[in-house]
């Protein structure tokens, strides 16, 4: 009886903490949809439609992503160079969005290249 107990309490434990996670990237997706565009209502979409991929698709993002660590190192990346366009903006820089969306969109195409190109390398060495 004690150990259910105990495991219900490690339970609620995990979901206050997936809980606290998910308003963490919550801030974090307002922060970036504020200085990403001007109207509010895209705003509140962005931040709403986050968190319900964060909810629904957290497990498979994330084995995938930890089979795939050039993948983890892409996305530190992106938020590198979103960071750096926010900064930008607070100084009064304009970066026109094209640009980051564009390098963006070339390296996720690069890194889809390279996934395709080791899983036909893994198939070859488990054929031999």
């Amino acid at each position: 009886m004690a150990l259910k107990a105990a495991g219900r309490k490690a339970m609620w434990a995990i979901v206050g903490q997936i809980a606290v996670i998910d308003i963490v990237f919550s801030l974090d997706s307002v922060i970036t949809a504020v200085g990403m565009v001007d109207q509010i209502g895209v705003m509140v979409a962005a931040v709403v439609t986050s968190v319900g991929v964060m909810l629904f698709a957290a497990k498979p993002i994330g084995d995938f992503v930890d089979a795939h660590p050039s993948v983890k190192v892409l996305a530190l990346a992106f938020l590198v160079m979103v960071g750096m366009a926010l900064t930008g903006e607070a100084f009064d820089m304009h970066i026109p969005k094209g640009y980051i969306y564009g390098a963006m969109a070339f390296s996720l195409a690069v890194e889809a290249l390279n996934l395709r190109a080791r899983a036909k390398r893994r198939a070859l060495i488990k054929e031999a």
